[in-house]
């Protein structure tokens, strides 16, 4: 291994403890977050990566967690066992391929992660020392930028601007990053660069929908002052010499990209219309929008795409699609139709406004949702174009910034809480230290939590959306009963369950003929590590002489092993890799022998240079004794005995002619092998001498690279090493629905099932006084008047989405939830009736976003499609298309039938 190069600290990592490096990284990010100022560069580092040195450096800590930490404080996160030190800094998770192999667009970081689940923001500080120890990348560097309504709040801008930038007459693009924080002035400067423009002939404006929206003429003006958005085109307008701009047009696009040649715009004679000669918006510019008209009273209707009904039943407006905003205009027009929430909104909704919660949008977007909500509500069908709302969303959830298609539910779930805190009645959270349960009675307990609750948390959403579990942890150690009484604002039910899981498992045999097998076994999905082991033992045929050693694989090194047979099956991906290998019955003097594979990076050239070597295909398992000193010659006879399975039938015809001049074959493969000893993370040779001793490290495992060479790619076929198969390989018999329909009631069952909690979610036990993979039971305790619930079709591995297109069978009218309800105290029947759900076809990327709502009043459906709104019959609300629903608790009048 290379050395590092030294830091700022004058030492290299390679000559500090892993307690050192904890202590060094704290002290300089307590200093960096104190002194952070508007203009500081902070990095972003990948979360795996973080993760694992987070491990490393505290191995030798005290259990401490912290919710919500600072990055300091993450530095005394806790850690339980010897770990390896972590390779070099990999930031490939956050960047799109194809920026590994283009430099122009490095830096270009993927648009859905979210901090603390994909990456950590680190200051320069941390992230020079933590890269002059490791090394590696790319660098993602990112700028502190002066947020909120007063602009004293400080902000990574880890997401600048990315602009499409519009050059007319020529037609020709080009896409920018640009912080938000830059003036008109520099995006104007910017462009002329781009495009090789003399700068006093160029104006640009914001094009909007593929129109001249206004003109970008106050240069000092911030981007984000001018309310520019993620992707937003951009019109670079080149003037003639006498000042005109070219009559040269861009032609609109669909929202897949394609012409649209029947375009809605509207024709209208420039001497009746708002709009000046240039094609700039004069005083009513706000009447349009993306072709249609937004229902500006002040216009004239024959000017309008839509068919304004004046006096037609109130609610089916629909809204216009700015660019894939169907996830946004289902869920809005869900929440629009909730009776509670329209009546709330378009009554004086604003003395509730909670001005000074740190936690909300300082009323901005309860203010947003509530003018979109009346502008819905109001005569007429035309429809209404949102960006007013969208901006607002854009401003405080930049994950729904831009144009890309996003999670309807994942909308809802930010609305719902963004309203919540903007119009909390709660002005002074009082601090409240709940007790558990302690043996007294569950009614008491779950009141005393509700009121807990209440006190912080009070407002129309919670008056209306929000319930309360029962949560029974229980630990698999002691038996200790923890009870707790939590609220919850919607339901998140599966759509798989009670069904076994298919893992697929590569078999590595100690016999030295046999080569490597896959076997795939099921298993319950609820399972632990050891049915996993207990199913492969049975399906290998395993001797009582032998053990299994079950790890996963991952960049061609051991990543895990799983030695916790306690370890959920839940934290092994469908895309994992896995490999299990058959070893004779280890005892205390036993050391694991890791063989890793190495050769020469294809791209790093030919020179003879170990940094160039990268581990490659997948490490092989050995067992060696600690009683007897281990030598060269018994490292190179277990290499020999692992690697003797792939061997070529021609390389040992050949070996077998040469034993006139060898004393064996096994002397002529040893000549070849080129071994090397890990050592503290150093790579070390070994011995000339064959019988020299070789001092093994104390840890349990050791690792042995050898140096794979095109002489020994003659004598060994290794291909089967080269790619294990994923866990489950999706493919069409794995994406197909399922045949026969699926309760909703099963779904709810399958959600309040007991079931052992993740690794990352391990409970801390006050009787063990350790964290516990704590066994989980839900149960229902109070129910909402409105109770939203999300089926889950999306499911998600390391690197892909997957739709389920289940069919769930859910109740129209009496969704009975009495029996599910563990609070026997009730007195009615728990029953609702659905008025409302949001759908979602196609794809993952290509989908489409639909509602289906009902219209209380006239006891009718309606399709909400964007701007398009028809009427559809009950019997087709039903669908496997059903995604999020809608359910209002079922009163003696309430409409509609009942079954």
């Amino acid at each position: 291994m290379a050395e590092v190069s030294m830091g700022s600290s004058g030492s290299s990592s390679t000559d500090l403890s892993p307690e050192e490096e904890r202590v060094f990284i704290k002290e300089i990010a307590i200093a960096a977050e104190s002194n952070s100022k508007e203009g500081d560069t902070f990095y972003l580092i990948a979360q795996r990566w973080w993760h694992e040195w987070i491990e490393y450096v505290n191995q030798d800590q005290p259990c401490n967690t912290n919710d919500g930490s600072s990055l300091s404080e993450h530095c005394d996160s806790a850690g339980s066992t010897t770990l390896k030190k972590p390779s070099m800094i990999d930031n490939s998770d956050l960047i799109y391929d194809s920026a590994l192999e283009d430099p122009s667009s490095a830096g270009e970081i993927i648009d859905t992660l979210q901090e603390g689940r994909d990456y950590v923001l680190l200051p320069q500080e941390v992230w020079n020392q933590l890269h002059s120890w490791y090394g590696g990348g790319p660098t993602l560097a990112r700028r502190v930028i002066s947020s909120g309504l007063s602009q004293t709040e400080l902000a990574v801008e880890v997401y600048p601007l990315r602009l499409q930038l519009l050059l007319m007459p020529k037609n020709d693009q080009s896409a920018i990053r640009i912080s938000k924080k830059e003036t008109i002035r520099e995006l104007h400067r910017r462009a002329c660069e781009i495009f090789d423009l003399n700068s006093d002939h160029v104006r640009i404006w914001d094009y909007y929908g593929q129109q001249k929206y206004s003109l970008m003429n106050d240069l000092d003006k911030t981007l984000d002052d001018a309310n520019l958005q993620m992707d937003q085109d951009i019109l670079v307008e080149v003037l003639d010499m006498n000042g005109a701009a070219s009559n040269a047009h861009i032609q609109p696009l669909h929202e897949n990209g394609l012409v649209d040649e029947d375009s809605t715009s509207v024709l209208i004679d420039p001497s009746k219309s708002s709009l000046t000669v240039a094609g700039g918006f004069s005083s009513n510019r706000n009447a349009f929008r993306s072709g249609g008209v937004e229902g500006s009273q002040s216009f004239d209707s024959t000017y309008t795409t839509g068919v304004t009904t004046r006096g037609s039943t109130a609610g089916l407006t629909g809204l216009l699609n700015l660019g894939n905003t169907c996830f946004m205009n289902s869920a809005i027009q869900c929440l629009v139709h909730t009776p509670e929430f329209a009546s709330y909104f378009q009554d004086d909704y604003h003395q509730e406004i909670n001005w000074q919660n740190p936690l909300g949008m300082v009323g901005e977007l309860a203010l947003a949702f509530g003018d979109l909500l009346r502008k819905l509500w109001a005569p007429g069908r035309t429809p209404i174009a949102p960006r007013p709302f969208k901006a607002k969303l854009a401003r405080f959830a930049p994950q729904f910034s831009g144009y890309n298609q996003h999670d309807s539910q994942e909308l809802l779930a930010f609305l719902l809480d963004g309203l919540h805190e903007d119009l909390n009645r709660v002005k002074h959270k009082p601090y409240i230290n709940s007790r558990d349960a302690d043996g007294r009675p569950d009614e008491e307990v779950a009141d005393e939590f509700w009121a807990n609750h209440i006190a912080r948390n009070d407002s129309i959403i919670v008056d209306v959306c929000q319930g309360q579990y029962k949560s029974t942890l229980v630990c698999p150690i002691c038996n200790k009963v923890s009870v707790t009484f939590d609220p919850f604002m919607y339901l998140s039910l599966p759509l798989q369950f009670n069904t076994t899981r298919a893992i697929t498992v590569t078999v590595f045999s100690c016999d030295k003929t046999a080569l490597p097998s896959t076997i795939t076994v099921n298993i319950s999905k609820q399972g632990r590590c050891r049915d996993l082991m207990q199913a492969l033992t049975n399906a290998c045929s395993l001797k009582q002489s032998e053990e299994l050693k079950l790890a996963e694989i991952r960049n061609n090194l051991i990543h895990r092993l799983f030695e916790d047979p306690l370890i959920p099956l839940s934290t092994i991906k469908d895309d994992d890799h896995l490999a299990a290998y058959k070893l004779s019955k280890s005892s205390e003097n036993s050391a694991l022998l890791k063989l890793v594979l190495r050769r020469r990076d294809q791209k790093a050239g030919e020179r003879e240079n170990p940094v160039q070597l990268k581990p490659y295909g997948t490490p092989l398992l050995s067992l060696a004794s600690r009683e007897n000193a281990l030598t060269k010659g018994k490292i190179q006879c277990i290499v020999e005995n692992l690697l003797s399975p792939f061997r070529k039938e021609e390389s040992i015809m050949s070996e077998k002619g040469k034993k006139a001049k060898k004393s064996s074959s096994s002397e002529v493969i040893a000549s070849k092998l080129s071994l090397q000893l890990d050592e503290n993370n150093k790579t070390v040779k070994l011995p000339d001498n064959e019988a020299e001793a070789i001092k093994l490290p104390p840890s349990a495992a050791v690792t042995i690279y050898l140096d794979w060479t095109p002489e020994l790619s003659g004598m060994y076929d290794i291909t089967c090493l080269e790619g294990l198969p994923e866990v489950l390989k999706y493919g069409p018999a794995t994406k197909k629905a399922r045949s026969e329909p699926l309760s909703l009631y099963a779904c709810l069952e399958a959600f309040l099932r007991e079931e052992p909690l993740v690794p990352d979610e391990m409970w801390f036990c006050p009787q063990c006084n350790e964290r516990r993979q704590a066994s989980k039971k839900l149960d229902l305790w109070r129910l909402p008047e409105v109770l939203v619930i999300h089926l889950k079709r999306f499911s998600y591995s390391r690197s892909m989405k997957h739709k389920l297109e289940t069919f769930v069978n859910f109740p129209i009218h009496d969704l009975d939830l009495t029996k599910y309800v563990a609070n026997k105290n009730l007195s009615q029947p728990q029953l609702y009736e659905l008025y409302a759900l949001t759908n979602h076809y196609g794809g993952m990327g290509s989908g489409h976003y639909t509602a289906y709502i009902k219209l209380l009043e006239e006891n009718r459906w309606y399709n909400f499609d964007d701007s398009h709104i028809s009427h559809i019959n009950e019997d087709d609300v039903k669908s496997g298309a059903a995604y999020v629903l809608f359910y209002r608790r079922k009163s003696d009048d309430a409409g509609g039938n009942t079954k």
